[in-house]
């Protein structure tokens, strides 16, 4: 018999902390590992058998149930719908690799471009002077972006 599961905190609340036991890997990689594992010929075969259209309707309806805690203020169970919708990200961010759409890095470095295109006054040096010209200035970067896509 092995050693007992390492344990971690789960969630801050006031002083206390609970914890759960944690058997899986802690890692973005570790996490993309189970779900290519999941999808392998020897994983499962629910996984397996899903696409990207097959998939989406989890993704709203984690992301519901993930808001739902959050409004509720129920921060452990929030943690934990998150982790739902994070599995169904990279899940439908495996299928894509698989059908040669997209990579996962793709995804990360369009992410972060945008990101920095959509700050300027953090990455760029853009001088601003309240709250309402950096949403001004957002929305004006948002609709080039639309407007380039279009063509």
């Amino acid at each position: 018999m092995g050693n007992p599961p390492e344990k971690q905190p789960v969630a801050k609340r006031g002083k206390t902390r609970r914890t759960r036991a944690r058997t899986a890997p802690h890692s973005l990689d570790g996490l993309r590992g189970l779900i290519k594992k999941l999808r392998s010929e020897n994983g499962c075969p629910w996984d397996r058998r899903q696409t990207l259209s097959s998939i989406a309707p989890y993704l709203r309806e984690e992301v519901d149930e993930a808001l739902r805690e959050l409004k509720k203020n129920s921060i452990e169970d929030f943690s934990e719908e998150l982790g739902d919708v994070f599995l169904i990200l990279v899940m439908m961010i495996q299928i894509a690799e698989e059908e040669g759409l997209f990579t996962f890095e793709d995804v990360m470095t369009l992410a972060a471009e945008k990101i920095v295109r959509r700050h300027p006054h953090v990455f760029s040096g853009l001088k601003v002077s309240s709250l309402d010209e950096i949403v001004a200035n957002w929305k004006k970067i948002k609709e080039t972006e639309k407007r380039g896509r279009r063509g």
